[in-house]
């Protein structure tokens, strides 16, 4: 049972913490919420000790033969504040122990992520700045957050990430055996995902079981290295946006080649995660096929265009010059070959740089939170991804796309 301690600032968005102890808690860890005096202006210390099970304070003279700030900090694996607000990380930064949270902030070993709140002119202000590049040169991480409504009507950059995206990062902060580097500060990269649909008519469409789940974990976990991200997706139905990444919706497998062919002029690596669907009808029809005296014996198709090739190609031609490329593979073995045989192939015929292969399956790859596999590279090197949560995998491949950056 991993011990985690949630911190909560004193911001509009504590609500959402309520979710983000539920869902540690939840998931088999134990949970201690420390709020500041500020953050029970919005959400009672009753509704947090029910969902913890623990007692809550905000001072140090609570409970002063346990030494709280000290024992609390001293014991986390974890620390997570959220939200974090402007005054929460200058107190943080300063090294302030003026209440509980700060002061077990102080005796904490642990990893500590921040999820900052606040307006965009405080987000943006060089206070804060240089309060968040204080925090991460000492190790923390801080997330970047979200764009969209703020308090009252006001819209743009200091929203709260989602309480799913944080405890996507806080648990690949345990996975990981080491820290998660900030090291794509700068990078453009363009990350597709999701599966395309090609219509049969109104109606109906040839897709496939891709979620999208792996592609948004890369485009989540890239974002919060530093990386510029755009994210081309295609069906992901229910997946939230990753915070402080633009999302280009798309359709068909012509959609995604127009917006990743658009895209990728200009960027340091893209990242082919989408599951393209290889053939589509060659003839749509205008109205729903009926069943009946009417209806085809059989549907004629085509061949859909190869993106990952055609990126390669475009490379070869100067147009992508410097742009790393990452291809992904989904394959089953057969009567041939196995996995690993049919994917060497494909890296071969491809030309990428990496190529990400999965044993798909029933409960395996698709529509499930975790992922396994393989990274091949165009240099001979093969690494196993162990299995874990997407986020984990999606940071591993991360980890080998660094060294091919220009």
């Amino acid at each position: 049972m991993t011990r985690v301690i949630v911190g909560v600032g004193g911001g509009i968005a504590a609500y959402k913490s309520c979710a983000l102890v539920r869902r540690f808690t939840e998931t088999g860890h134990e949970v201690r919420v420390i709020p500041t005096e500020s953050a029970l202006n919005f959400i009672g210390k009753a509704t947090f000790e029910a969902l913890s099970g623990h007692p809550v304070h905000t001072g140090v003279f609570a409970d002063v033969p346990e030494v709280p700030h000290v024992r609390l900090g001293q014991e986390a694996e974890l620390m997570v504040i959220a939200p974090a607000t402007a005054d929460l990380m200058a107190r943080a930064a300063a090294g302030r122990a003026d209440d509980l949270l700060t002061a077990t902030l102080l005796t904490a070993r642990c990893p500590i992520l921040f999820a900052p709140a606040m307006h965009t002119e405080m987000w943006e202000h060089p206070a804060t700045v240089a309060n968040v590049a204080t925090l991460r040169a000492r190790g923390a991480m801080v997330m970047e957050p979200a764009h969209g409504r703020l308090t009252g009507s006001d819209t743009g950059a200091g929203r709260l990430p989602e309480p799913e995206e944080i405890f996507s990062f806080a648990s690949l902060l345990l996975e990981r055996t080491d820290a998660v580097p900030r090291d794509l500060e700068g990078r453009r990269i363009i990350v597709s995902a999701g599966g395309t649909r090609e219509p049969l008519d109104p109606v109906r469409f040839l897709g496939n079981r891709s979620s999208g789940k792996q592609g948004y974990a890369i485009a989540r976990v890239a974002a919060q290295r530093g990386a510029h991200v755009t994210l081309i997706a295609g069906n992901t139905i229910g997946l939230e946006p990753p915070a402080s990444v633009e999302v280009v919706h798309v359709t068909t497998a012509e959609q995604l080649k127009v917006a990743v062919d658009k895209h990728a002029i200009g960027s340091d690596a893209v990242i082919m995660a989408a599951a393209v669907a290889d053939f589509r009808p060659v003839n749509v029809a205008a109205a729903k096929i009926k069943k009946g005296a009417d209806e085809p014996n059989s549907i004629e198709l085509t061949k859909t265009p190869d993106i990952l090739a055609g990126l390669v190609q475009s490379r070869r031609d100067g147009l992508l010059a410097g742009t790393a490329i990452v291809g992904f593979a989904a394959e089953t073995g057969d009567e041939h070959a196995d996995v690993l045989t049919h994917a060497r192939a494909k890296l071969a015929r491809k030309g990428c740089d990496l190529l990400v292969v999965n044993a798909v399956g029933e409960g395996k790859a698709f529509e499930v939170d975790h992922n396994d596999g393989w990274l091949l590279g165009a240099d001979g090197t093969e690494i196993a991804l162990d299995h874990g949560s997407k986020a984990l995998l999606a940071s591993r491949v991360l980890d080998s796309l660094g060294p091919l950056l220009r």
